[in-house]
């Protein structure tokens, strides 16, 4: 029986030093500076979806860097783009396990977690980029991202991509051409009533999959932001775009809380200081290549594009007024009236 207890000791101890290792800490106390040298730096692995020259992948680099100057050589951060780590389905419990330390999933994808994440999807709510800004920066953003600590996760920052815009084989200039017609949406229920107030249907798909169902007809069109659009080639698959702005693609940079609280005192600075370097860098980024991607489209000539105007805007509007009736309740009204006064 005293071998059995001293065995159950050692085991106990051994998971301690196993779990203490997996958080990145070692043996370090919170708040003390690091022991981590250039011949032994921390490895952070900072994985994502989209391809390495979007918004997304270039500022994943740029964190890298920063962080790797920044701690001179005492920690080296490896990006994994295009879902080569993990996909959609899977990153958001890798990143809980400790398995990947930094992730940048959609907002929408949050939604899992915390259902008010689908503020960004309440079609013609956020009326400019000024407005979006103002409501991630601000404490209406912050709450919101603070909501995820309870699950050992924490929202580091906003990384823009920018408006959604429909594309779809058939022509889409009113609201009545989405009848019938069916398109691909990331996880989410205000998503799924959106294009079915239009009188659509609505097929979840990952990410790195849309290309193939487009091609393939699985759905009928799709709905993006330019820059997505044109680093994943959708006008090879799609006829039409509606330059609609209905809606808001955006990331939250997430990384593992308790992780994030073990790291020594200097290490968490040079992540803090890089990652808003990052953000800085990531939303100028967002905005340029988007209006590039624009121009690419358009010089293109694979698709034909048509800009919702006011009037026909309002008609849209007026068209999804249930998908507010019936999400009010679940986002939080005080939460949308927020946006509305940005």
């Amino acid at each position: 029986m005293f071998a059995t207890k001293k065995m159950k000791a050692f085991t106990v101890l051994l998971l301690s030093g196993t779990l203490l290792a997996g958080c990145g800490g070692g043996a370090q106390k919170t708040g003390e500076n690091s022991t981590y040298t250039k011949e032994k730096p921390l490895v952070i692995k900072f994985s994502h979806v989209t391809t390495a020259d979007s918004p997304k992948g270039k500022a994943a680099d740029k964190f890298k860097e920063l962080m790797e100057k920044k701690s001179d050589g005492k920690v080296k951060v490896e990006t994994y783009p295009s879902s080569q780590l993990y996909g959609d389905k899977d990153e958001l419990e890798n990143l809980q396990l400790g398995n990947v330390q930094i992730i940048a999933p959609s907002v929408t994808k949050l939604v899992g977690l915390n259902p008010q994440f689908q503020i960004v999807d309440m079609p013609f709510l956020f009326k400019n980029r000024e407005s979006v800004l103002k409501f991630w920066d601000g404490e209406l953003g912050n709450k919101l991202m603070n909501s995820l600590d309870s699950k050992n996760i924490k929202g580091m920052a906003m990384w823009e991509n920018g408006f959604k815009h429909f594309t779809s084989n058939k022509p889409l200039t009113k609201p009545e051409d989405f009848n019938g017609q069916k398109f691909r949406t990331q996880a989410g229920k205000v998503l799924e009533a959106q294009f079915k107030a239009l009188g659509a249907g609505a097929a979840t798909i990952p990410f790195g999959e849309t290309y193939t169902a487009l091609q393939q007809k699985t759905v009928d069109g799709q709905e993006n932001t330019f820059n997505n659009m044109d680093t994943q080639k959708y006008a090879e698959v799609q006829k039409y775009m509606l330059v609609s702005e209905h809606g808001r693609l955006d990331y939250v940079v997430l990384t593992n809380k308790k992780w994030y609280d073990s790291l020594p005192q200097d290490i968490k600075k040079s992540f803090d200081e890089a990652m808003k370097e990052a953000t800085v860098y990531e939303r100028q980024l967002a905005v340029e290549l988007d209006k590039q991607s624009f121009e690419n489209l358009k010089n293109s000539k694979k698709m034909e594009i048509v800009e919702l105007q006011p009037e026909m805007r309002e008609k849209f509007a007026k068209k999804m007024e249930s998908v507010y009736t019936e999400f009010e309740k679940v986002i939080g009204k005080e939460l949308i009236d927020g946006v509305k006064k940005l």
